[in-house]
């Protein structure tokens, strides 16, 4: 079965006993037991869980020792019949000297004892009262619970291929964590036992630690901590975990906590692998430790499980979920748009931009970004030629809203239609009457583009490109017509968020017309109206209906571009995002024609205007997206075939 690349983790945070070992010790087992039965392939349980972290001096007891080692001998045998890695921490007496340790253990065999190097001298806990660091180890292997196993700080594991590092509690806080090492080694995942006592402010402080950490290393991170059940002498302990992959905290456990808490997400390997590749990380140049690789393997008789799938898929990944998220990422890329393009328009001293009025959203989000751009430089909005150009398939719906925000926006106002010219044009071509074909939607397109092109020269002006990310990922878009313009402000928008932005701009709009206008807009459907409206007048070609649905475009460009997947792995993702909306045939039917139009229509994409950056996605041929125009587009499309 293809897992497209997800490992399923957990954190485990049980309910202690301090100093009691063996009741630990079944505490453990019982979650480990618990995540098995989900299909967990590697759990961590919080630091010094074995004996609890506020023993005090009770570390120095060899009974103390002796009891955690019997207790992890325990949880040894228990995980024979249990296909998963656990991490579990313990103080482990080596020579002369005590440590703070995490034990890694699988399937009835300890494979590899990792000591804490970021001995806390906090008031917390003072634990170099008790401990010392395994920073500099000399041991290579120990005898711990009647195994032979490998010591130190220079261990990195890996299950089933799936490479994985430990570090415990405060190794992560320290100039150079372990893990970021142990990433440029090759640890997609990183495993933390943790104690972390409750106190104002500091799980916040914690969290944003490791979800800066896991973006910067490009991690899953993984980190149990110590919970109730610990001494409340001077301390309160209720939990918490976490499990973040690459700046993204896919799932956490509640810090005030009385009961035991497991928590389980699907981590995405093959992402973490992406990601590393396109911003070159094996290229830091990092002197590495000579590390030792212990590999684990699941066994090759166990029953395949029908396991869950752990992990929320955003089938809008353009688009925050939350409301006031949503507001300020539509302002930051509105104000970047403004931004690029007062650059342009100061670099050329041009006070003059025209650009063309439909009444559809991608002309009304480029005419606010233009209106916006002349306030910010301090040009005067008349500077602006709004043009409105009726034809063949203008409905009075959208006609209307292009006049209104025009005129109310303070811009001028030109209504230059273009029927009589492209009859002219059909007659000169030999077009036949009544043919509606691409050359008949085409030649309209191109006929605008001619009449915004001659307008700018004549106002010694630019002209503005509307065109938005998804109709050029799709090739939606007529070469030399609405393909080209001066500036794009729109090319690195896509539609699903274009939608957004002009509906926020309505939300803060101060002009009633203006803002009904907006409203409007949002709800039209969205066309190119180049096929004669119907006998009602209503819109007659949908794009949606001819190329598919724009969210699941937008779905298909996140994974696609950003992500990397393959078909295979977009379709599992789109289905579960899309789970109730969509059906698989349909999310295949989509995903096949976004394969084919995306390669064929590189060369549009290639001889694309200027436009700015706004996220993470862009399809610039100049610093994005470079592809050549002829590549193949066979083996995406021959893995789609297959998806039937």
């Amino acid at each position: 079965m293809n897992n497209y690349g997800f490992v399923k983790v957990a954190a485990g945070v049980p309910t202690i006993s301090v100093a009691d070992c063996n009741h630990n010790a079944q505490q453990i087992i019982t979650l480990m037991q618990e995540a098995s039965a989900k299909g967990v392939k590697i759990i961590a349980f919080p630091e010094l869980s074995l004996t609890g972290c506020t023993c005090g001096d009770l570390f120095l007891q060899p009974l103390l020792h002796k009891s955690a080692e019997q207790a992890l001998m325990q949880i040894v045998e228990a995980s024979a019949d249990l296909s998963l890695v656990a991490v579990v921490g313990l103080p482990l007496k080596v020579g002369s000297f005590l440590y703070n340790c995490a034990a890694v253990l699988s399937q009835g065999m300890l494979i590899g004892i990792v000591p804490k190097s970021h001995i806390s001298h906090s008031s917390e806990r003072n634990e170099l009262r008790y401990f010392s660091s395994g920073g500099n180890v000399a041991a290579e292997e120990i005898e711990v619970a009647g195994f032979t196993v490998p010591f130190g700080m220079d261990l990195s594991f890996a299950i089933d291929g799936v490479q994985f590092a430990v570090e415990i509690g405060e190794d992560a806080t320290a100039p150079i964590p372990p893990s970021t090492l142990q990433s440029a080694y090759g640890a997609k995942l990183i495993l933390n036992p943790m104690a972390k006592a409750i106190e104002v402010g500091g799980y916040e402080y914690l969290s944003s630690l490791i979800v800066a950490h896991s973006r910067r290393c490009t991690t899953a991170y993984i980190t149990a901590m110590a919970g109730f059940g610990e001494s409340s002498t001077d301390l309160a302990y209720g939990g918490g975990a976490m499990i973040v992959e690459n700046g993204h905290t896919l799932a956490y456990a509640s810090h005030h906590s009385l009961d035991k808490q497991l928590i389980i997400a699907d981590v995405d390997t093959q992402l973490l692998e992406y990601r590393r590749l396109l911003n070159n990380i094996a290229g830091c140049n990092i002197e590495l430790p000579d590390y030792r690789r212990f590999d684990i393997f699941s066994p090759i008789d166990a029953p395949e499980q029908e396991v869950n799938f752990d992990r929320d898929v955003d089938p809008m990944p353009f688009v925050p979920s939350v409301n006031a998220e949503r507001a300020a990422r539509c302002k930051e890329v509105f104000e970047t748009q403004c931004l690029g393009l007062a650059k342009r328009l100061r670099h050329t001293s041009c006070k003059s931009a025209v650009i063309g009025i439909s009444g559809g959203l991608d002309s009304t989000l480029a005419l606010l970004v233009v209106a916006k751009s002349f306030d910010m430089l301090g040009l005067d909005r008349k500077g602006i030629t709004g043009v409105t150009m009726p034809g063949f398939g203008t409905t009075d719906r959208t006609y209307q809203n292009a006049v209104t925000l025009i005129k109310e926006l303070g811009v001028t106002f030109r209504e230059i239609p273009i029927a009589k010219a492209c009859h002219q044009h059909f007659e000169d071509i030999g077009l036949p009457e009544g043919d509606h074909s691409v050359t008949y939607e085409n030649a309209q397109a191109r006929e605008r583009t001619q009449i915004l092109m001659d307008v700018a020269n004549m106002t010694g002006g630019m002209v503005i490109g509307t065109g938005d990310m998804s109709e050029l990922a799709l090739g939606w878009a007529t070469y030399n017509g609405d393909q080209m313009s001066m500036y794009g402000v729109n090319a690195s928008v896509p539609k699903t968020l274009v939608r957004q932005i002009v509906n926020w701009a309505a939300a803060t709009e101060e002009n009633a017309k203006v803002q009904k206008a907006l409203i409007d807009v949002v709800d039209t459907p969205v066309s190119p109206e180049l096929l004669p409206a119907t006998e009602s007048g209503d819109i007659a070609q949908k794009t949606e209906d001819l190329v598919g649905p724009y969210e699941l475009h937008d779905f298909f460009i996140y994974n696609f571009l950003r992500q990397g997947f393959t078909p295979s792995k977009i379709l599992f993702l789109a289905e579960h995002a899309f789970n109730g909306v969509y059906d698989h045939a349909t999310i295949v039917k989509w995903l096949k024609i976004f394969f084919r139009r995306f390669f064929a229509q590189q060369f549009k994409r290639s001889a694309m205007p200027d436009g700015p950056k706004v996220g993470s996605v862009g399809l610039s041929p100049r610093g994005d997206w470079q592809m050549p125009s002829d590549a193949s587009a066979k083996a995406w499309l021959t893995e789609c075939e297959i998806l039937n």
